[in-house]
């Protein structure tokens, strides 16, 4: 009797589970990616909730970008992207400025293609030579690249030099243009980088000329599962999720 009731608990609570499972619909842009393709399968298995996920840059004119998303009246009960994006988003009314969540900082990276020389860009003057003798460069046309863009050429002194030779890449990831030859060094967020077949990390750029990129999510005004998007945020920033964050390239949050 005791062996049947057991399995008949057992039973019940799983039957439990499954009857208030939600499905989240989740929007996410490329930096925290890596670490939510991670992290969200774990979520759905601990929950039994499911996540029907949308990638999108968090800013820029593509239709796929997550403000455009929400602006054509698609419906997310999370969106991750970066933090100052999702700002604007909070000030507009769209996102619920309580339910804001700090994830992970993005640092920026250099890759080339595999099996080509690692240049060394472990100082200011090394980066600059690095840039200079390079015979082509990209980035991307997120938030890292226009820093890189309209930012690292100035503080380097080398705008007008790089000009020629260097391009922001839409649409693709960076890693992919360097993977193929096109282009020499691929500059990007170091989590973006890492997935990508075919390139080798170099290093992340000096940290006098970085940009750290902080990746927050939010619960958008109007969300149909509100608690359970809440439970999905507290799921990723938690201390147990930090080392499968760290593993794609991305630095915790001190708290």
């Amino acid at each position: 009797m005791k062996k049947l009731f057991n399995f008949a608990a057992i039973a019940l609570c799983a039957f439990s589970t499954l009857a208030h499972a939600e499905q989240l619909n989740v929007m996410t842009s490329g930096g925290f990616t890596a670490a939510y393709k991670i992290l969200g399968p774990k979520f759905a298995a601990a929950t039994g909730n499911t996540l029907d996920t949308q990638l999108g840059p968090s800013m820029g004119k593509a239709p796929e970008a997550i403000p455009n998303r929400l602006a054509r009246g698609e419906h997310a009960d999370v969106v991750i992207m970066v933090g100052y994006a999702l700002d604007d988003l909070i000030k507009q009314g769209k996102v619920d400025p309580a339910s804001r969540v700090e994830l992970a900082d993005s640092r920026i990276g250099l890759v080339v293609r595999e099996g080509a020389p690692k240049p060394d860009i472990s100082s200011v003057d090394n980066l600059k030579k690095t840039l200079l003798d390079a015979p082509s460069v990209a980035y991307s046309d997120s938030a890292s690249g226009v820093y890189i863009e309209q930012q690292v050429f100035k503080k380097l002194g080398i705008e007008d030099q790089l000009k020629p030779k260097a391009k922001m890449i839409a649409k693709v990831p960076v890693g992919s243009v360097g993977a193929t030859g096109d282009y020499q060094l691929g500059f990007q967020q170091v989590s973006e980088l890492l997935p990508v077949p075919g390139v080798s990390f170099v290093a992340k750029i000096p940290e006098s000329v970085q940009s750290v990129t902080r990746f927050a999510a939010g619960i958008p005004v109007g969300a149909q599962h509100p608690e359970e998007a809440k439970a999905l945020l507290a799921y990723l920033a938690a201390p147990a999720a930090q080392p499968d964050v760290q593993a794609t390239g991305l630095d915790s949050v001190k708290r």
